[in-house]
């Protein structure tokens, strides 16, 4: 155990009175023990006497006690301490005196020593003078107010904070000493230590002393009362320390953690630039612009490396003005708003940052920051107003190589200009931000990208027609991009009937958002044929397998890669007319028809297989849908929040949905929204489409059928009936041209085909005109010359006719024309 020894002077002041005494023969031995001596060690006399004194030691200072022995044979004396150890076995740490006894005339020299616990004492006692060198010569500032608050005393090191020397002091209050300090706080905790006398210590404390009159230092102090002998307070004894490097270094690191936890949030550029700007304002700097180039705030793609030179031509540079912050409310410094242009003269600080890539710093500006701003035109806004901030930094906003903008910052209240440390702080977080806006700015392009492309994918609007109305919710999983791989359609027929179609390609993004447009494009073309469901399926599920066997390998196998096959896909044609519903599925369906009274049912549907798979052939059921029920189609992501689709109850999920499709909404897009917020949470696990259709009846005084004998004479009948019939729906100015459509078609189908022929018009949306004969021969276009003397009957009804095509029956064909009821196409 480590020693201190008493110097001469301290030695002098060796209290004996409540000293236990030992006497020591010429050995070191124990040849005397007092009561004393057995209360501080625990031995009783029998039990210390004639033992060596290095047996009641500690080993440690056994192991110095000859040395010991030599020095007090050489000077006479010896205090220092030692630590002895008790009978129990604890050390006992005690100062010992070691003093010459009377010597005998005829023997050797005998010692007394003498020996106080050190437990109980604060240590040696130390006179005035020694204490008042230690306070006086201390490199910590040290002083002490009375009562009032008055310095009374204090040390050289206090002088180093300025406020002159010690005597100077004397009778002063600290606001008269250091104006520059918040003296009233100081003075509330000095007061409080007075009343209470508890110490406050590491007290941390921010100003400007007149040694450092024009930047913000930081102490931390420590306060103490002092009492007299009676405990009645003397006044208050403080210690100041500067910190202002560790408080500063504190400082930046809180900073850089702030920027870290708030900047970046978003994707968003415009945010994430206004983020770095927030946590700049006020710890670092007074006011601050974040201004970007207009290419990053469109997601364009920038040029790696420093800017060639200004751009926008060689008088002004303009950049826009992403985001600012002041410490002032509403940002006075500046009238340039968020989004709008902030231009610079060509050879300012600020383009030569942007265009050299570095960062610039002036600790006082001259000239002032408003000689930045270019000569405008009247009318536009300087970059900036009022008195000019007295110094400035301006950080370039670099990323993987491409300079984005750059970040300002000014100070304007505070004194102290920027340093190094400021700019390197500086530097530190605007690189973090740099990173973050980049990142928005290529998630900006990417989701402009994606929308364009959901653009093209879905729908705009769904079509206008008279066979049902239609409601679509569509809810990405890939929030990012907002695309996915499932799908909705609605594709008016002839004959006024519709086409209802929802899909699935499995994987989400922008690489499942193309595969589904692939085969949305291709279920369009074969809606176009007019073709049942199930052979509508049946040729989709072809071109899936042609399309997978085509695939690129290296392609189809990556990670990211998305194909069509597994796909899944249902697809129903619905006739307003008769209000039959057929319908046909490829992979899971889950249609759910919701009767006029509110009734849920789900029709058995013949389970097809997933496109592309290979498997059974592909079946359809037929529906028929009173007027007023609503179909409702779904992916399976409607119902994915409660597991993956292999492990969910088929039942379960049906009664889901039943519950919730029961919940009767008074407007049908309401109803749609209503059904996917209550199945599907606000982060779906997959895409969810929920396509809702209310069917509709057309009247039976707008249809009209007639059947006739396959003869030339049947001709004139149908032209008369069809007169009569545009007659009663007051379509008069269609008659010429529906009678011309009418003989044609009814002449080919005589022409070609045996047996009756039926007609049948339409008015909906437009006039449909619909001819049924029991050839399966499609008719073709034809573009006659000058000289034929037929092949033209096909080709007058294209030109008298919106549309017109073929689709086919059970027993035989049915050409169909539609016209538009504003009036004659020729």
């Amino acid at each position: 155990m480590s020693t201190s020894e008493e110097s001469g002077g301290a030695a002098r002041r060796f209290d004996v009175s409540d000293a236990a005494v030992v006497l020591l023969d010429a050995h070191v031995a124990v040849s005397g023990w007092t009561a004393d001596a057995e209360r501080l060690f625990g031995y009783r006399g029998a039990e210390a006497v004639g033992r060596s004194a290095a047996d009641l030691l500690m080993p440690e200072d056994a192991a110095r006690l000859p040395g010991l022995a030599r020095r007090c044979v050489r000077d006479g004396r010896w205090t220092g301490l030692l630590a002895v150890r008790h009978r129990d076995g604890h050390p006992v740490v005690a100062t010992v005196r070691v003093l010459p006894a009377v010597e005998a005339a005829d023997g050797p020299r005998r010692w007394v020593a003498l020996a106080a616990d050190t437990a109980g004492t604060p240590g040696w006692g130390m006179s005035r003078g020694v204490l008042e060198r230690m306070a006086a010569h201390s490199p910590i500032g040290i002083a002490i107010v009375d009562t009032d608050l008055r310095f009374v005393w204090s040390n050289a090191a206090l002088e180093q904070f300025g406020g002159g020397p010690g005597r100077a002091r004397i009778g002063k209050r600290l606001a008269d000493i250091q104006p520059g300090l918040d003296a009233e706080a100081l003075e509330a905790v000095m007061r409080q230590v007075l009343e209470t006398g508890e110490t406050v210590a590491g007290y941390e404390h921010v100003g400007t002393v007149r040694s450092a009159p024009h930047r913000e230092t930081a102490h931390a102090m420590s306060f103490t009362r002092l009492d007299d002998d009676h405990g009645n307070p003397l006044g208050v004894y403080y210690t100041v320390v500067d910190v202002t490097e560790r408080y500063r270094a504190r400082d930046r690191l809180t900073l850089l953690d702030q920027a870290g936890k708030r900047i970046g949030r978003t994707l968003d550029v415009t945010r994430t630039a206004q983020e770095l700007a927030d946590v700049a304002v006020p710890g670092l700097a007074d006011f601050v612009t974040v201004d970007l180039l207009e290419t990053v705030l469109e997601g364009g793609e920038l040029v790696p490396g420093p800017m060639n030179g200004p751009p926008g031509g060689p008088d002004a540079v303009p950049l826009r003005r992403a985001g600012h912050q002041s410490v002032d409310e509403g940002v006075p410094e500046t009238s340039v708003g968020i989004g709008q242009v902030a231009r610079y003269l060509a050879g300012a600080p600020p383009i030569t940052a942007l265009t050299g890539g570095r960062s610039w710093i002036e600790e006082r500006l001259d000239p002032p920051a408003g000689e930045w701003t270019a000569d405008l035109p009247q009318g536009e806004a300087a970059t900036f107003l009022g008195p000019g901030p007295h110094s400035a930094m301006i950080v370039p906003i670099k990323a993987r190589g491409t300079t984005l903008g750059i970040t300002t910052f000014f100070r304007r209240r505070r004194k102290e200009p920027f340093d190094h440390d400021d700019l390197v702080l500086a530097e530190e977080f605007v690189a973090r931000a740099a990173l973050c806006l980049d990142n928005a700015r290529r998630y900006t392009r990417e989701r402009d990208a994606a929308l364009v492309l959901q653009r093209h994918l879905l729908p705009h609007r769904l079509p206008e027609q008279d066979a049902m109305e239609v409601a679509a919710c569509y809810r990405p999983a890939d929030e990012l991009t907002g695309l996915g791989g499932d799908w909705f359609d609605v594709i008016p027929l002839s004959g006024a009937r519709v086409a209802l179609v929802v899909g699935d390609v499995v994987g989400h993004g922008i690489e499942a958002a193309a595969t589904m447009g692939r085969l949305r494009a291709a279920v369009q073309t074969l809606a176009d044929l007019d073709l049942p469901p199930e052979e509508v399926l049946a040729h989709l599920d072809d071109l899936v397998d042609r399309a997978g066997q085509e695939d690129d390998p290296e392609t189809a196998s990556r990670a990211d890669g998305v194909q069509a096959r597994g796909a899944s896909c249902l697809y129903a044609v619905y006739d307003p007319v008769g209000g039959r519903l057929s319908i046909a599925a490829a992979g899971h369906g889950l249609p759910a028809v919701v009767t006029p009274d509110g009734t849920v049912d789900f029709p058995g549907l013949p389970p097809g297989p997933e496109l592309g798979v290979g498997g059974p052939p592909f079946e359809s059921v037929e529906l028929w849908l009173a007027e007023g029920s609503v179909l409702a189609l779904c992916t399976d992501g409607l119902l994915a929040a409660e597991g993956p689709a292999g492990r969910r109850d088929a039942a379960a999920d049906r009664e889901r949905l039943r519950r919730v499709l029961e919940r009767r909404a008074p407007g049908l897009d309401d109803g749609c929204r209503a059904v996917v917020d209550a199945l599907v949470p606000a982060r779906p696990p997959d895409d969810v489409v929920l396509l809702m259709a209310r069917a509709r009846r057309l009247p039976a005084d707008r249809v009209v059928s007639w059947e006739l004998p396959g003869d030339r004479a049947s001709v004139a009948e149908v032209r008369k009936r069809t007169s009569r019939q545009l007659c009663e729906w007051g379509l008069d100015e269609l008659t010429f041209t529906t009678e011309l459509v009418v003989s044609e078609l009814f002449t080919n189908a005589i022409r070609h085909a045996n047996g009756p022929i039926r007609l049948r018009l339409i008015m909906s949306r437009t006039l449909v005109c619909e001819v049924w004969d029991a050839s399966p021969t499609a008719p073709h276009l034809r573009h006659p010359k000058t000289t034929d003397e037929g092949g033209r009957g096909l080709f007058l009804i294209s030109q008298c006719t919106q549309r017109w095509g073929t689709r086919y029956t059970q027993d035989g064909k049915i050409i169909w024309t539609e016209q538009s009821l504003a009036g004659p196409s020729i």
